[in-house]
């Protein structure tokens, strides 16, 4: 804990990157839990949600759904447990003081905007796990499943509408995006540690013990209390210090994360500091509208145009899981299973589907900052269409030509691995990001809190609607989506200015705008930078590269000791 206290430079840096991602690890591995649960056979006979039946020593017990509300209803109720909690979280992320509660007594700890909401986040995190793991002891199995469904979506809730906020503002302003994905990689890498995890536990046994769903729940502990453990020595985000009024502790953390000695008269620490103090004169004229309702409406927003950014933080969400992510999560078993694979095969092909998927996030560490968030967006949506456009057709062709299964299967499979991989290096980390970087300071945790309550209905809603959708209309549902990437890129195009590599102070000049189109956004914000760069060059020190300014204050050191 000493040696944290004193870290600076690229490993405080590294350090606050790997325990970020220990919490949005937890978030991948909880989505990709249930996946497996659902299909384990002692699950379903508890939550009476079908039957099994045995199909061999190859394929093991297979079950067969007969309640697919009821079985809907337990997965999606958790993202209304993650948009009670990302709303919860943003209150209590922009509070200027406030205690949390440990063990049942409240200990004033100071105002922090990262720590309390994460650790009561874990805290519903555990409580939920202790009463999943009670579930078939009740009389009422479902409903307390339901329960610690809802407890678990809030705590989850708590955690992605703070983890991603505080990363950004403790990263540099031209690798805030790789930061963020980064620690997206190690959230499907939880996706892919449930899913083999649970892969493997199906060869316990016969496959029919509770091993099979009870110890992946239980599993999930881990993340949870490494992350507990850590949280406390983690320095708190500068910006959020500066807002409070305690602006020598936001400097000497400034130093720790820009310089590799901590160095406060670093050129630039100095120049990020003074640049947050301006933003924070700015915003403090807005300080009235800090409500989710002022937020919303545009109230006491002025020309900084919060009402915009809430709409775009949503519906940017919303989109991310109508391209298409949440559908071929669900229907890639079926098309790997009408390609003639059995069973075990579908799932070895799921599985290398989800490895597929946490490698392509890499692509997008590597040219989020690069590229910006508009190109990957588009690009993205490109990809993503065609793919699901020839998967529905290639398993149409399939199912009309069973005598060429494994060719068209083969396309089929090929172009949903295909589609993982697209939408990993780009739509899956970008809608995170988005909202992280454009909200100003006063309202920036509950910025992000709206951007996860589009997350939490687009999902909540694919959820109940898919199962409906494929039984309906089967595989053209793949073309109604691969419809919607197409129409997302005029979307972006239109409404979505370029955040890569600007500052997080920068961006309330880039929605000053009082268009909405981003050529008028981008017009007045050069026309600020033009007008305002010169005048800040005229008050600033003539030296900024960090070698020139230590010679600087070296000779003027020389000058001193010869007087």
């Amino acid at each position: 804990m000493k040696s944290m206290a004193t870290a600076s430079g690229r490993r405080l840096y590294l350090t606050i990157n790997f325990v970020a991602g220990l919490a949005i690890f937890f978030f991948g591995y909880d989505q990709g839990m249930m996946g497996g649960v659902n299909t384990a056979p002692d699950y379903v006979r508890v939550m009476q949600l079908g039957y099994s039946t045995y199909q061999g020593p190859s394929e093991g017990y297979v079950v067969t759904i007969t309640e697919p509300t009821k079985q809907g209803g337990i997965v999606s109720i958790y993202y209304l447990g993650t948009l009670i909690g990302c709303l919860i979280a943003g209150v209590l992320g922009d509070r200027q003081d406030w205690a949390y509660q440990d063990n049942d007594d409240w200990q004033s700890v100071g105002p922090r905007r990262c720590h309390p909401p994460m650790l009561c986040a874990k805290r519903r995190v555990v409580r939920q796990r202790e009463m999943r793991l009670s579930a078939t002891r009740d009389a009422e199995p479902v409903s307390r499943m339901l329960c610690a469904r809802v407890v678990n979506g809030i705590g989850t809730g708590f955690l992605n509408a703070i983890v991603p906020v505080w990363s950004a503002e403790v990263a540099s302003h031209t690798t805030r995006g790789a930061f963020i994905a980064s620690e997206f990689t190690l959230n499907i890498f939880g996706v892919v540690v449930a899913y083999w995890l649970e892969f493997g536990l199906g060869f316990v046994g016969d496959g029919t013990s509770q091993v099979r769903w009870r110890f992946p729940i239980a599993f999930q502990i881990l993340p949870v209390l490494a992350f507990m453990l850590c949280i406390p020595m983690m320095p708190e985000s500068p910006r959020w210090l500066m807002k409070m009024g305690r602006d020598k502790e936001a400097r000497s953390i400034l130093g720790r994360l820009r310089s590799e000695t901590g160095n406060t008269e670093d050129a630039r620490v100095v120049a990020e500091y003074e640049e947050i103090v301006v933003a924070v004169q700015l915003e403090k004229e807005h300080a009235a509208g800090n409500t989710y309702f002022a937020m919303l409406f545009g109230f006491h927003d002025s020309d900084l145009h919060v009402a915009r950014r809430v709409q775009l933080s949503i519906w940017l969400q919303i989109v991310q899981e109508w391209v298409g992510i949440a559908a071929i999560t669900v229907y890639a078993p079926t098309i790997f299973a009408e390609a003639g694979y059995g069973a075990r095969k579908s799932q070895w092909l799921s599985g290398l589907n989800d490895i597929t998927y946490m490698l392509s996030t890499l692509l997008a560490v590597l040219t989020i900052d690069r590229l910006g968030r508009r190109i990957g967006l588009w690009w993205g949506a490109v990809g993503q269409g065609i793919s699901l456009i020839l998967a529905a057709a290639f398993t149409r062709l399939l199912k009309d030509n069973p005598d060429k299964a494994a060719q068209y299967g083969g396309a089929a499979a090929l172009f949903v691995f295909m589609y993982t991989a697209i939408f990993g290096a780009t739509w899956l980390t970008i809608p995170w990001v988005y909202p992280t970087e454009t909200f100003p300071l006063y309202v920036r945790a509950k910025g992000m809190a709206w951007g996860v309550f589009g997350w939490s209905i687009g999902n909540g809603w694919l959820t109940l609607l898919n199962p409906v959708m494929f039984s309906s209309i089967q595989e053209n549902t793949l073309h109604i989506f691969g419809a919607i990437n197409f129409l997302a890129i005029p979307m972006v195009w239109a409404f979505y200015p370029e955040t890569a590599n600007r500052t997080l102070e920068e961006m309330d000049h880039l929605f000053m705008s009082k268009s909405p189109f981003v050529w008028e956004e981008e017009a007045h914000f050069k026309k600020w930078k033009e007008e305002g760069e010169p005048a800040r060059i005229r008050n600033e020190p003539e030296v900024r590269d960090v070698d020139d300014f230590d010679l600087k204050v070296d000779e003027m050191n020389n000058v001193e000791t010869k007087v």
